[in-house]
């Protein structure tokens, strides 16, 4: 067990260091027009060039990458380039709302959709499971920018039940505020990923059930309850636990429509601002958080598959 998670460990390392290259890559050839952006109306070939050496731009790209790296390794994503605050600190304030955002999705997601998939599919065929089947089909065709307005009209404008957004409170100072807040951006991203769920769980459970082990515990006289619990849904679980590291991913991807409909103060707003103001040096700092989270929802992937059936571990 120790060596499949010490090899898991040194090859998201490995990844890491590519998802670095690939954050500065992305932005390599903006700043360009970031500087004329910078100096607007004053822009001229003195003022450019003064301005690029200021930013270390007339620098090679690869000395670019490693004075970049080296500060990474510091704690210093480099300085706003509109607002002068230091990147790390801006990633410290918004990237917990995100985060928050995506947990509540995630759990929105599961509850939903991992129960309502077990019951369908040790009820196959049934009205139920029609009737889930068919509302999981729409929860996969709703756009989630068009479920977040329509919850906005349905609770914010006719019944006046949750605030649109805007300014969000502490989960600490004011926890009833800040779910309030959060509910309706949670249910536009988490609804939609409760359908991904429900389809997977389903359809992972149906090919369990019919293995042949849980129709030896059947014939053992085993509860069904304990059928299912016990013995087919670890097994089910693990293509679930694929899809959840992915859905994750898509959460924290999303966040940059649904925060800005619902003006939350995260990161995927600020990148999409950043994308706006060409600020690339946040925009570096904002791919590099995005880049990490899906290593790091793969690696606790990979540590669940290997938990969940030991014969991956000795692969």
């Amino acid at each position: 067990m120790w060596t499949y998670l010490v090899r898991r460990l040194l090859g998201s390392m490995l990844v890491l260091l590519g998802v670095t290259v690939i954050a500065f890559a992305a932005v390599a050839f903006i700043p360009a027009d970031a500087v004329d952006a910078l100096l607007g109306a004053h822009s001229t070939p003195e003022a450019e060039a003064a301005m690029r050496h200021r930013l270390g731009l007339d620098r090679p790209l690869w000395e670019q990458y490693l004075g970049w790296f080296g500060g990474l390794l510091r704690g210093d994503l480099g300085k706003s380039l509109n607002s002068e605050q230091p990147v790390t600190e801006m990633l410290r304030q918004r990237f917990p709302v995100t985060l928050e955002l995506a947990f509540l999705a995630c759990v929105i997601s599961i509850v939903v959709g991992v129960p309502a998939g077990l019951v369908a599919a040790t009820r196959q065929y049934s009205l139920g499971d029609k009737v889930s089947t068919g509302i999981s089909m729409l929860g996969l065709s709703i756009p989630d920018f068009w479920l977040a307005t329509l919850l906005i009209l349905l609770f914010s404008v006719a019944w006046q039940l949750l605030p649109p957004g805007g300014r969000l409170s502490s989960l600490w100072e004011d926890p009833a505020e800040n779910l309030r807040r959060l509910a309706m951006p949670a249910l536009a991203i988490g609804l939609p990923s409760a359908a991904v769920y429900f389809r997977m769980t389903r359809s992972a459970m149906l090919e369990v059930i019919k293995s042949p082990y849980i129709v030896t515990a059947y014939s053992k006289g085993l509860r069904e309850r304990q059928v299912i619990v016990v013995h087919a849904l670890k097994n089910a679980l693990i293509p679930v636990v694929t899809v959840g590291a992915l859905e994750i991913s898509w959460m924290l991807g999303g966040s940059f429509i649904i925060e800005t409909i619902f003006s939350l103060p995260g990161l995927g707003r600020a990148t999409v601002q950043a994308i706006y103001d060409r600020d690339f040096v946040v925009l570096q700092g904002c791919l590099l958080v995005y880049g990490a989270v899906v290593v790091g929802m793969s690696t606790a992937a990979d540590f669940i598959y290997g938990w969940l059936d030991p014969r991956i571990r000795r692969d």
